[in-house]
Parts: structure tokens; C-alpha cells; sequence
């Protein structure tokens, strides 16, 4: 075959040991390497660039492999999946999971192999372990105790202790227990790995630069299994792998760089009344070479078996969590670090030429408003919100829902940071909402509002709602409050979420006998599935014949929450269904199952999701709706979007709603 020709970002040790490797690969040859300040270190190579950008663009690359410092890899993989080359990044992949999250997508984009660079994973040796824990050679496994760690002895300027590197255990070695102790107890539970139910942990923090010196952590899985995980850079321990079951036990002896040049491994295998055995694993390959040809020959498929792509991101949740534990968030990752201003990709925030969002347009509002909302209500600190937000405003996104209530405020404040961070204020729509139960009074929607303002960072939002009602309040005393910060400057236009229609009529009543600014726009429930139960008190659906009738009649804009019906369009969603509580409790009836089952049939006619017809269903009403979605990660935001470009038809919108055949 023809070999596949590497080019090699960085010039530091590990990079160096690739190279080396590379030499007795089967499938694959150095022609490059960038490196800034070590490029001489790799000896005769035809290619040197000191810069990564002119590798990147030297069209006889085929593959690069990314040995930079943990912060840079998320910008050089991006960068490399954009330049078309295919990719084999250092671990961690990133610094934390959000970046993993931009990185993978980038590689879906633009269709290339990307593959987080575990040369464990690849050797025979992990793949014999595997095959004993599936053949239950130990029984079933309880505890699965794994470490890697070591003593360097350097100073805090040095790249395990830096904090602006990325430096500690954790993220350096940590990754390996972690990733080892996720594949054995995935193989237990007859998956390719699994992801902890829980994380916690400990450890002791650099007295100067914060990062961690050495921790542990204690996993949880399904089926009672525990894993106990240890890392450090400035403590020896036995970098060992030893798993117990209920038939005795495994140990690995050099589960990271087994037979690093080639040769024999051991695993250990004691069962429970049987003499202890001693399993050979033999190769003549490098274990570097090994990874090598992984990449080369899974390079059709763009993901490699050996490390998965959501296999990545549940390890990255995971260093995540156990850095959480630990209490460590580097210096770049917080609110007002220099490098919170950019992109993930280390550019500014921009739209993308390509983007697919169409807009409306709401009386008393100076700006266009994409048609859907992406909802500030789950995001776990600043660079999770910040890459969702990122995301959707690149996609054309300029409309944001949040609440006062929402974390206690936390979310206010995640994205009044974002807005400060990124200057585009004046380029996007907020909708805020204050006054919930049982804080529902027009002294209180006052109070709210003033903080609210505060956390974002504003002066003014730009679609303010009352969270709730309270029918106690005579409607007129919250028109004339809100009418009051409409004239101050601190909103521009306002409704309510969760109103009835006699009460949002009788608002707008009393507003036209005193010549004051009624409702513009309300927020309640509306999805293709009929909401059974509300998913909280208090909250109402829009979706009854009467409702819409009345949205159709008086073409008030609706923003309505749950569109999508919190996950019922999901592959998953069956009668046998019992994972998610809630939505079985919100949404399961035998109509919605007929509902789910019709969507299925017209995605597959469109050639998309279920839920992109769901969403489509809600953005094609005969009254104006601009659905607020709320994914969790970048992944469910990006296949929420195609639902955009769908265009039902209306005897397709009432067969779904199970009020026509569909001709």
C-alpha cells in the first residue's frame, strides 16, 4: 500500500518517540515537522517549517500528529481538520470537555480521521484484557483499581506544573486510569466502554502554580462497579492496572507502554481456586508503530475503534469531573482570562457565510430575530456556555432565553460574561423573565429585573417576561409596572410565560384603555407531543385547539419552551421506555406514541431526524413561533439546526398532529 505521509506539529519528547516509531510502521513516513524551536532534533527529514500553519498547508501531508501542550491542541486540530488533514492528537485531547466537543465536530465537518493519540488502546495487549473481562475469566467485576504516576523533579516553570500549560497529573497521566478503568467496566457491562454514574475525588495542588501533584479519584458505574484511579507528576507509585471480580482477579503490570519496542507482555490472571496463570502477549511491532497503523488502516471509517469519538468525550467529562473534585480550573478557563475573549478556535466571534438560520420580525424590537432560541438554563460554567454560545451565534443564532431564576442566577451571569467577552450585545436578542412562584408581584418583578441587569451586564433586555402569573395581582398593576421600565430604558417589549388567554387578553385590555404598551409576545408550551404533565408547576401548554385558534387569530408571537418535548423525539423513545422519569411522566400517551411513530416515517422521507420534523411541526404554525430549544451539548444543537430547512406542508402538519390522513 502507499504509505501514508505524517507531518508532526511540536518538536518536544513524545513527538521525538512518534518519529522514531514512525521508522518501523508498516503503513506510514515522516515527511515533516513543525516545531518552533527543536525542528533539528528529528534528524533527516525532507520537510522543516518553524511554523505550524505552512505544514498545515503543504499538500503532500496527508496526516498530522499534534504534540503540542494540552491548551494547544484544540486550536491546531481545528485548524489541521480545516486544512483536510487527517489527525492523531497527544491526549487529553483538549484542555476540557467543551473544547473536545468543537475539535470533534470540526473533524466531522470536514470529513477527516481524527483519533485521540492512546497507543495503549491500540496494542494487542489491551485487546487480551478486554477479551477476559468479556469471557469473564474473573467473574463479574466489582473494583478495577488503575494508576499511573511518577516523580519529576522540576520546577513550577516546567510543563507538568505549569498552570498556563495545562500542567498535573490529572491531565497528564490521569487520563490513562481513567480511559482504562471506562473500557474495563464497558466490557463488563458488554459495551465498548462506559461512563461513570459519579465522580470524586482529591488531591494535593502545587503551592504556587494550583495544578495538581497527585490525585485520586473514586469512579461509580451501573452494576455496583468501582474504580479506583490515582495520577501524579510529583509522587511514585506502581503504575499497575488490577482488576477484582467475584472469580478472582487481574493484574496488568505495564498496562501504558507495554513492550514499547516490540516483544512480550504479561497479564496476570488469578481465579478463585486455580493456579495463577501467566498470559503472554507477543508482538514484534512498536507499540508507537502500532499506532500508527491504527491510524492508517481505520482511516476510511475517520474514527479508529481503539478510541472512539464519543468514547473521547466521556473520558474528557470525566477528567472534567475529577478536576472539579479536585478543585482545579486553570487560569485560561476562568470568566476573565485573556483567552475567554476568542473562540475556541483562537479567533474572534464571527457568523459563518454558510449558516442556515432564517429570522423574523416582532413589533417594537430594532433588530431581526432568529427563529429559534437557544436557552441559557444548563451550562456548567463559563466554557461550556461559552462554546454553546459560540456555536450557536457562528450558526447565525442572535436570540438567547434565559431567566432570573435559572442556577440561582449562575446562567444570567454565564452569559452576561459571554456578552462582555465577545462585545456583541447590540447583536443579539435577549428574553428574560423574572417573577416566578412565589415571588410573583409587581414589587418583585422589580427587584428581579434590576439584578437580572446586572448579571448580564446590560442595560436593558430585550423581551422581558413575567415568569409566572398570580391571578391575586389585578393584571393591571404588572401592565403598568412593566410599562414603567419600558419608558426607563430597561426593556424594550414584554409578555408572559404561562398565561393563560383570558388573563394575557385582559393585560391587553387594560393596556389599550390607558394607552399603555400591552403584551407583544408569550412563552408557553407548544410541541408536537401533547404535554400530559407539566414538567413543572405552574407551567401551560399552548397546543389546545382553543390556544391556537387564538395565536392564529391574533398573531401573537409565540416563544415556546420545550418544543422538542424534552427528548420524546429521540431514537430511544419507546413504550418500554423508563430511563428519563420525567419524560415518561410529561409526555407518554398512546396519541404522542402515534405521533413519534409519524415522525419517524416523514424523517425518513426527508432524510432527517425525528426531531428535526418535531421542530419543523412548531416552526411552521400559522402564527408566528420562534421555539427555544435547549441541547446540552454542541452535538444535539448542531442536529437540532437542519430542522430549518424542512418545509411540511400543511397536510403533512395536521396528518402529524393526527387530525388528517395524509394524502
Amino acid at each position: 500500500m502507499t504509505k501514508l505521509r505524517w507531518g508532526i506539529l511540536g518538536g518536544g519528547a513524545i513527538a521525538r518517540t512518534f518519529a522514531a516509531a514512525l521508522q518501523r510502521s508498516e503503513t506510514g513516513a515522516l515527511i515533516a515537522v513543525a516545531s518552533r524551536t527543536h525542528a533539528e532534533a528529528f534528524g533527516d527529514v525532507p520537510k522543516r517549517y518553524a511554523a505550524y500553519e505552512d505544514l498545515l498547508a503543504d499538500p503532500e501531508v496527508d496526516v498530522v500528529y499534534i504534540a503540542l501542550p494540552h491548551p494547544m491542541h484544540a486550536e491546531w486540530a481545528i485548524k489541521a481538520a480545516e486544512a483536510g488533514k487527517h489527525i492523531l492528537c497527544e491526549k487529553p485531547l483538549t484542555l476540557n470537555y467543551p473544547q473536545a466537543q468543537v475539535v470533534i465536530e470540526a473533524a466531522r465537518e470536514h470529513d477527516v480521521f481524527l483519533m485521540e493519540a492512546f497507543m495503549y488502546r491500540c496494542h494487542p495487549q489491551t485487546a487480551r484484557l478486554v477479551e477476559l473481562i468479556r469471557q469473564g475469566a474473573i467473574g463479574d467485576v466489582g473494583v478495577i483499581h488503575a494508576t499511573f504516576s511518577f516523580r519529576a523533579d522540576v520546577g513550577p516553570e516546567h510543563r507538568l506544573l505549569s498552570n498556563a500549560l495545562g500542567g498535573g497529573g490529572i491531565l497528564d497521566v490521569g487520563c490513562y486510569p481513567v480511559s482504562m478503568a471506562r473500557l474495563i467496566a464497558g466490557a463488563a457491562l458488554g459495551r465498548d466502554f462506559a461512563d461513570p454514574l459519579q465522580v470524586s475525588g482529591d488531591g494535593k495542588l502545587h503551592p504556587i502554580t494550583g495544578v495538581d501533584e497527585y490525585a485520586v479519584a473514586t469512579l461509580t458505574f451501573e452494576g455496583g462497579i468501582l474504580a479506583q484511579v490515582a495520577a501524579g507528576v510529583r509522587l511514585n507509585q506502581r503504575s499497575v492496572v488490577h482488576i477484582f471480580g467475584s472469580e478472582g482477579e487481574i493484574l496488568v503490570t505495564s498496562p501504558w507502554l507495554p513492550a514499547r519496542h516490540g516483544g512480550a507482555s504479561d497479564i496476570i490472571v488469578q481465579r478463585r481456586g486455580q493456579p495463577r496463570q501467566v498470559i503472554e502477549v507477543r508482538t514484534d511491532a512498536w507499540l508507537y508503530a502500532v499506532e500508527a497503523d491504527t491510524v492508517a488502516r481505520h482511516i476510511p471509517q475517520r474514527q479508529a475503534p481503539a478510541m472512539r469519538w464519543d468514547d473521547t468525550l466521556g473520558n474528557m467529562r470525566a477528567l472534567d469531573l475529577w478536576r472539579r473534585a479536585v478543585g482545579l480550573t486553570y487560569d485560561q478557563e476562568k470568566a476573565d482570562a485573556p483567552e475567554m475573549k476568542f473562540t475556541i478556535s483562537r479567533r474572534p466571534l464571527a457568523r459563518r457565510a454558510d449558516h442556515s438560520m432564517t429570522y423574523g420580525q416582532i413589533a417594537g424590537l430594532d433588530k431581526p430575530i432568529s427563529r429559534l432560541l437557544l436557552g441559557v438554563d444548563n451550562q456548567e460554567d463559563i466554557v461550556h456556555a461559552s462554546m454553546m454560545l459560540d456555536a450557536f451565534f457562528e450558526r447565525g443564532g442572535n436570540a438567547l432565553d434565559t431567566a432570573h431564576i435559572y442556577g440561582n442566577g449562575k446562567h444570567e451571569t454565564l452569559l452576561g460574561q459571554w456578552l462582555a467577552n465577545r462585545g456583541v450585545r447590540e447583536q443579539v436578542v435577549i428574553l428574560d423573565k423574572g417573577a416566578h412562584t412565589p415571588f410573583c408581584t409587581p414589587e418583585d418583578l422589580t427587584r428581579q429585573l434590576l439584578i437580572s441587569l446586572e448579571r448580564l451586564q446590560t442595560d436593558y433586555v430585550d423581551i422581558y417576561m413575567l415568569h409566572r402569573d398570580n391571578p391575586q395581582v389585578p393584571v393591571g398593576e404588572f401592565v403598568d409596572v412593566l410599562n414603567e421600565h419600558q419608558r426607563a430604558g430597561r426593556i424594550r417589549i414584554f409578555g408572559g410565560s404561562n398565561w393563560t388567554i383570558e388573563r394575557i387578553e385582559a393585560a391587553n385590555a387594560y393596556a389599550a384603555q390607558h394607552g399603555l404598551q400591552g403584551f407583544s409576545a408569550i412563552s408557553n408550551n407548544f410541541s408536537l407531543a401533547r404535554m400530559i404533565q407539566p414538567p413543572w408547576e405552574g407551567c401551560l401548554s399552548a397546543g389546545t385547539p382553543e390556544f391556537r385558534a387564538w395565536l392564529t387569530q391574533t398573531q401573537m408571537p409565540l416563544f415556546p419552551w420545550s418544543s422538542q418535548a424534552r427528548g420524546f423525539f429521540l431514537d430511544d423513545t419507546s413504550p418500554e421506555f423508563n430511563a428519563d422519569p420525567e419524560r415518561v411522566r410529561c409526555w407518554f400517551s398512546d396519541d404522542n406514541f402515534e405521533r413519534l411513530r409519524r415522525a419517524r416515517e416523514l424523517a425518513k422521507r426527508y432524510g432527517v431526524l425525528p426531531i428535526n420534523i418535531a421542530l419543523a411541526y412548531v416552526l411552521h404554525q400559522p402564527f408566528p413561533t420562534f421555539p427555544i430549544i435547549g441541547p446540552r451539548t454542541l452535538r444535539e444543537l448542531l442536529t437540532s439546526l437542519p430542522a430549518l430547512s424542512i418545509q411540511l406542508t400543511n397536510d403533512e402538519l395536521r396528518w402529524l398532529n393526527l387530525e388528517a390522513s395524509l394524502k
